[in-house]
């Protein structure tokens, strides 16, 4: 056997897999290493997620240390560890949730999964027993777990897994258009809705930012029918809009937030889930028949990552990484203008944080596109909508933000007819 021919690569066609797999042997900064020697610049931030960078020895420090003294030790029933006890005092206090309650998880998926179980146990806490609907967005990408396969607004993720969905009660509502987002709402009957799920910047269903008001009238509409106003900022949480959640800069009060990705910068897997207290009191109240919410995982407030996570979030503030990104959106912005005369592109996403999508015709083949990309320097990822995806670490130079578009023009260029 050949070394990784057992291995099955998550989203991906497994003959061109074998055919083309790269394999990332190291990294510094903005940059990886292939096996075979080539450096290349990371314009996708791994998974949306390498925040920092990669290779910060301080991380690793933090890891190490916290693992000679105690690898990690659960947090069910009245266990904690101290890390554990420290990172969800923080997010608490960081967070766009005043007096959040903060449960801790292994990753984005499990976020998710998690804030729509809490979502439906609410409700029924609540009496509103009518209430089974989880609504989200058309292009809404929420992981791949039950729940958040099922809340999809990717068909290609969602279907074939028997009808309509893996978890039956789900509705989608359109992307940007409140209007639209009312009408099909009040097709599915308001009084069955648990909440409402929406990323504030869709990220892998094609980089689409939100319509000036949209989000803030999405979560008026959420209370107004009485469900709840999630916001998936597994992808926006930790900078990447240029504030440290993209709550704060869209004025969003949600009663639930997903969080993982730029939590560690990938150094570990973790997420955390932060909710208001008026979805979290019901649990704490010292009265006999107070409620149990009956979830968790093995790794849940796994003390490395935690540990690791405290790293990350010092990073983040002393290099004051937020604002950097906050400065480098206005770059990206700048250098992908040119790219919307392209006779390939339909359409440049940008200017909803340090994030961007280039758009291709349907003729193009993105995929190769962004493999010439690559085979030119620069790691780029096809998404939704035959998108490229753009999603620096913070410490990106102005220099080589400017040379990821050169790049994307020249693989474009080359398959100009």
């Amino acid at each position: 056997m050949t070394l990784g021919e057992a291995l099955w690569h998550g989203q991906a066609h497994m003959p061109t897999t074998a055919r083309t797999r790269l394999t990332i042997a190291g990294g510094d900064g903005a940059y990886v290493t292939t096996d075979d020697g080539r450096r290349l610049l990371d314009a996708t931030a791994g998974l949306w997620h390498t925040n920092v960078g990669h290779g910060r020895e301080r991380i690793a420090r933090a890891a190490y240390d916290q693992m000679c003294r105690l690898e990690t030790y659960h947090c069910f029933g009245r266990f904690a560890n101290e890390p554990a006890l420290r990172l969800a005092d923080r997010l608490s206090a960081l967070g766009p949730v005043a007096g959040a309650k903060v449960m801790l998880t292994s990753g984005g998926s499990d976020s998710v999964d998690l804030a729509c179980k809490l979502a439906l146990r609410h409700a029924q806490l609540s009496g509103d027993t009518a209430r089974t609907v989880l609504v989200s967005r058309d292009r809404a990408y929420h992981g791949l777990h039950g729940l958040g396969t099922s809340i999809a607004g990717l068909p290609d993720n969602r279907d074939g897994y028997g009808s309509p969905s893996l978890v039956p009660d789900t509705a989608r509502i359109p992307t940007n258009d409140l209007d639209g987002a009312r009408a099909q709402i009040d097709q599915i009957g308001p009084e069955r809705v648990a909440a409402i799920v929406a990323e504030p910047v869709i990220g892998t269903g094609g980089v689409h930012g939100p319509a000036e008001g949209y989000l803030e009238g999405l979560q008026a509409l959420a209370r107004e029918i009485g469900a709840l106003f999630v916001a998936d900022e597994v992808i926006t949480g930790f900078g990447r809009t240029g504030r440290m959640f993209a709550s704060e800069r869209w004025d969003l009060e949600p009663d639930v937030v997903t969080l993982a990705k730029g939590l560690t910068s990938g150094y570990a897997p973790l997420g955390a889930v932060l909710v208001a207290p008026r979805v979290a009191d019901r649990f704490f109240a010292d009265e006999p028949d107070t409620p149990m919410f009956r979830h968790g995982l093995t790794y849940s407030g796994h003390a490395t990552a935690c540990a690791v996570a405290e790293a990350n979030l010092d990073i983040l503030a002393e290099e004051e990484l937020v604002a950097r990104a906050a400065a480098l959106e206005d770059v990206l912005t700048k250098v992908l203008d040119p790219l919307r005369d392209h006779p390939l592109v339909t359409e440049v996403r940008s200017g909803s944080g340090f994030l961007a999508g280039v758009a291709l015709r349907t003729d193009v083949d993105g995929a190769a596109v962004a493999a010439d990309a690559t085979d030119g320097g620069v790691i780029v990822r096809a998404i939704h909508e035959n998108t490229l995806q753009i999603c620096p670490p913070f410490v990106v130079t102005d220099d080589e933000v400017d040379h990821i578009a050169t790049t994307i023009r020249t693989a474009l260029d080359r398959r100009v007819p």
